[in-house]
């Protein structure tokens, strides 16, 4: 029996090799136009659609790419606008902050003009008591600064309240709003008395506080008539703007009207205001 070597290729293998070499020859004289006849035309009819696909492909991978770059470059463009449009809303919101400080610091300082009898000394809200409205704050104004207490507080139109408690750098403020705070009024077109009292349910559900006791026998009283502090109030300096009468009633009685006030300042956005270093002595209200 004849024995087979021990290393003998496999046909197979033979055959491909056979068939590559065969491709690549092919490949190379029609690439390189080496002869011609049969075997430049069968090496075209072979390996032109592989170049026409080798191109498509490389025309697609290259566009491929082209799209990605663009991509990277529109999403880098893209985080770029969200910081400018985050730089320019902090600009804006800054912008608006100041604003909103300016117009209070030039509505403080019509207040003064208007009031400008009366010394006064600025002071900014620090504190506030629980609750929607600035009922009972706190100023970062004291003794030191010359605050006593039962000095009258003003801000944005008119009267905020008075000065309830004072140490050495701050002072407590109970305004007109507070359901513990009684003021005596008037209404500025017919010198009619009246008494105004805080009420924060009333604030709460209107915008508005109330007034009783109003003799107006005549009917002159109008809404919308201005109300400011009366001559008659121990505690309240006279003149000061409370605010504006919105409803009017007759009572029970039939010889006084009650009603309600919208007050002459924002009690929900209180920021500074102005204290009257100058106060009545004696009494309360």
């Amino acid at each position: 029996m004849r024995r087979r070597p021990k290393h003998q290729i496999p046909t197979k293998y033979i055959l491909l090799s056979m068939t590559a070499l065969c491709i690549l020859a092919m490949y190379v004289s029609f690439s390189l136009n080496l002869g011609g006849g049969p075997l430049n035309s069968i090496a075209g009819a072979i390996f032109e659609p592989m170049q026409k696909g080798i191109n498509y492909a490389g025309t697609w991978l290259s566009d491929k790419a082209d799209n990605l770059k663009n991509l990277n470059d529109v999403m880098e463009e893209n985080e770029q606008l969200k910081e400018q449009v985050e730089e320019l809303t902090n600009e804006l919101n800054t912008i608006k902050l100041e604003q909103y400080e300016l117009d209070n610091l030039r509505e403080l300082l019509a207040l003064d003009q208007q009031y400008s009898d009366y010394k006064k000394t600025g002071a900014n809200v620090i504190g506030k008591d629980p609750g929607n409205w600035f009922s009972v704050f706190t100023i970062d104004k004291g003794s030191k600064d010359g605050i006593e207490v039962d000095m009258n507080v003003i801000a944005g139109n008119g009267l905020v309240g008075i000065v309830i408690d004072v140490g050495p750098h701050y002072a407590k403020v109970r305004s007109v709003i507070d359901d513990s705070a009684k003021v005596y009024g008037m209404i500025l077109n017919t010198s009619d008395n009246c008494i105004i009292n805080g009420n924060l349910q009333s604030m709460n559900e209107d915008q508005v506080i109330e007034f009783s006791g109003l003799n107006d026998s005549e009917n002159k009283v109008q809404i919308g008539d201005q109300i400011v502090t009366s001559n008659v109030s121990d505690k309240y300096l006279q003149g000061i703007l409370v605010g504006y009468v919105s409803s009017i009633s007759e009572d029970s009685n039939h010889l006084t009207k009650s009603g309600t006030i919208t007050p002459a300042v924002d009690f929900e956005h209180l920021q500074q205001v102005l204290v009257i270093l100058d106060k009545k002595e004696t009494g309360s209200d």
